[in-house]
């Protein structure tokens, strides 16, 4: 079964709302119009009882519509599918709902007290009816019904985000859309048209007064009709205030809400998302504001994880686009580090410990790699094959390549110490280093890339990582990177050597 919410409560925005209205209503039909009803008499028990009557009956109405409209808004979560669209849109409807509820039950009201009940006691005039039916359901109902939307909309706005967790309200269909212009301009026209209306309404009426009223008479009504534009002016400065702020709460807050969300993205919280609550031009801006701040996460994801196989200072040239790996000729240093006797290791130890040791021997090296400048270009089983001087160009590479192989000797040196601490047999590995130029760039087929490296260097290379075995050394460096070198590192020569696929015989170096 599906659990439900908390049913949304508006009876706290309702009553303050319908109150306002009562207020206006009766301020309206007390001050301004009092001839709009009949007026002279105490009302009778008959009137009372109509009125508790129809009172009860229209709250109860609005109250039972209500809840059987927004009983599927309790199901939680929102099931997919069109039973989750439905839901979704008539959640995008709560504050319209609302509204509209209570702008029927005014003009009602206006029907019952202003029509109905005239015709039941036998005191129906039509104009008088139509000027109750003005008072009631149009000057006081208007206003009660714009508060309570803005008011609604207000409080409903902190739970329309759980029924569109991943935005989308914007393009909701079936939903009335009310821009932020379109705000301006109903407020503007309920503080201006309404007030200038009903003080049109008194001076009228006041006016028809003093000319049927003797000369003293005549004073009092203007004396009277003063009073009333005060009155009247308060009245309409203070509906004024409350719907100004309602309206402009219903904008500034959205916005503040995105600006705190701005300030959490600036801190590199790309997880951040600021709530989607309208469909305007604001509910527009919040979306797309969402799906940037998105893009930039994948973006940041794709940074962090591109620097998981290239060092920070390639993986930025890469990505601001100053480098090409459409491929290019490169002068570059390459080398090739394998394990010696990696297959008795691997026969004679279980799988996931192998794993888990590889792991940490491709870590130690990788670091001594990267410490230098160079590139992991890629993992063969054990062995692997690095570059300095690409796809980053470095002056130094042929340097920073033996260097490397020192540290790469340190920390194996390390490693392998606390491997026979635990009683763990140590590795050992031969390194091969040469210079010379190759083509790097992105190859592979359509769907699948790599950067690497082509060539005769390459080539050489991994024959000398190859010839470590046969001259019992763990570092061989080609004659050409020993001419790139200043001649500080400990470098012992050995005698020229023959490799498959060369003529010439190939100067050689141990590192001491």
């Amino acid at each position: 079964m599906q659990p439900e919410s908390r049913p949304f409560r508006f009876l706290h925005i309702s009553i303050p709302a319908n109150l306002l209205g009562a207020l206006v209503t009766y301020a309206y039909l007390r001050f301004i119009d009092p001839g709009a009803v009949s007026s002279g008499r105490a009302p009778g028990a008959g009137e009372i009882l109509y009125f508790v009557v129809f009172f009860g009956g229209l709250v109860g109405f609005a109250n039972w519509l209500g809840n059987r409209w927004s009983r599927p808004l309790r199901r939680r979560p929102v099931p997919p599918g069109p039973a989750g669209a439905a839901i979704r849109r008539r959640a995008g409807q709560v504050p319209w709902m609302i509204a509209a509820l209570h702008l029927v039950g005014w003009t009602l009201a206006g029907l019952i007290w202003g029509v109905m009940w005239p015709l039941i006691a036998g005191v129906f005039r039509p104009g008088q009816a139509v000027r109750s039916f003005f008072g009631i359901s149009v000057i006081a109902g208007f206003a009660a019904t714009a508060f309570i939307f803005f008011a609604a909309e207000r409080q409903w706005r902190r739970q329309l985000p759980d029924f569109f967790p991943d935005g989308g309200l914007t393009g909701l269909r079936g939903v009335p859309r009310l821009p932020v212009r379109a705000r301006l301009l109903v407020v503007f026209l309920m503080i201006s048209v309404i007030p200038v209306t009903v003080l049109g309404v008194l001076a009228r009426n006041r006016a028809r007064e003093a000319l049927a009223a003797p000369a003293a008479g005549a004073d009092a009504i203007i004396a009277n009709l003063l009073v009333s534009v005060v009155f009247l002016a308060v009245a309409a400065i203070a509906v004024s205030v409350v719907l100004a702020l309602a309206v402009s709460r219903s904008v500034a807050e959205p916005l503040a809400q995105l600006e705190a969300v701005m300030v959490e993205v600036e801190r590199g919280r790309f997880d951040a998302r600021a709530p989607v609550v309208s469909n305007d031009e604001i509910g527009r801006l919040t979306e797309g504001f969402n799906r940037m701040v998105r893009g930039l996460g994948e973006r940041e994801f794709l940074r962090e994880t591109f620097g998981k196989y290239v060092s920070e200072e390639i993986r930025d040239e890469i990505l601001a686009g100053r480098i090409a790996l459409q491929g290019e000729p490169r002068d570059v240093t390459i080398l090739f580090a394998d394990i010696r006797d990696f297959t008795p290791w691997v026969e004679a130890s279980d799988p996931r410990e192998v794993v888990r040791d590889l792991n940490a021997y491709f870590t130690e090296m990788e670091t001594a790699i990267r410490a230098h400048g160079g590139l992991v270009v890629q993992y063969i089983g054990d062995e692997i094959e690095a570059v300095f001087g690409a796809p980053v160009a470095r002056p130094g590479h042929a340097e920073d390549a033996v260097r490397a192989a020192l540290e790469m000797r340190r920390r194996l040196a390390a490693w392998n110490a606390v491997r026979m601490a635990k009683g763990q047999a140590p590795l050992r590995t031969g390194i091969g280093i040469h210079t010379g130029t190759v083509l790097a760039g992105n190859i592979g087929s359509a769907d699948r890339l790599s950067y690497a490296l082509v060539g005769d260097a390459v080539n050489l290379a991994s024959r000398l990582q190859g010839l470590t075995k046969e001259l019992r050394a763990d570092v061989l460096v080609s004659g050409t990177t020993r001419s790139r070198l200043d001649g500080e590192l400990p470098l012992v020569p050995l005698p020229a050597v023959r490799v498959k696929g060369r003529t010439a015989e190939v100067e050689v170096y141990a590192l001491g």
